[in-house]
């Protein structure tokens, strides 16, 4: 009876938990979108200094690094926050076409632990009433059953074998 009740708040807990994914996942590519515009207008803007006095990108930083402590030290952060952008740029172009299936599948571009800090401040749980949520909910469940189970199962054998006190 116990471990009944175990395996099915474990699979309530993997329901509540990964149903809330494709919200979490949404919240995050609309953060992320925020993010890569404020970025590419930064960008964009130092780009077009660099063009009214006639030096390429590279030549700029170079310029800028050389104009003491201050200077490299805001070249340095300039040329980070170009990385930044086009690494949030290419993770946004890849997400921004995908479903809630999909964006799971590639989890992977969800690495920026600025942005996924910043969207789990603000995320609020929600009863997720869609088919995506519903799926997502399920296989949590199952997870979540299949995982107490596992762990019931060996904590099972372990007292059996030390046997009776």
């Amino acid at each position: 009876m116990v471990f009944r009740a175990l395996t099915l708040a474990g699979g309530l807990a993997g329901a509540a938990a990964l149903s809330q994914f494709p919200e979490f996942s949404q919240q995050y590519l609309q953060r992320m979108a925020g993010h890569v515009e404020e970025l590419t207008r930064f960008v964009e803007a130092f780009d077009a200094d660099a063009a009214a006095l006639g030096v390429s990108r590279e030549q700029a930083l170079t310029d800028l690094a050389q104009g003491g402590a201050i200077g490299a030290e805001r070249a340095e952060t300039m040329r980070q926050t170009m990385i930044r952008q086009a690494r949030l740029s290419a993770a946004l172009q890849d997400l921004r076409g995908a479903g809630p299936f999909t964006r799971a599948y590639r989890a992977s571009a969800f690495t920026d632990t600025e942005l996924a800090r910043a969207t789990l401040k603000d995320f609020k749980p929600a009863m997720p009433l869609t088919f995506e949520g519903l799926v997502f909910g399920a296989v949590g469940f199952v997870a979540g059953m299949l995982a107490l189970s596992g762990i019931s199962a060996m904590l099972g054998r372990a007292l059996r074998r030390r046997g009776p006190a």
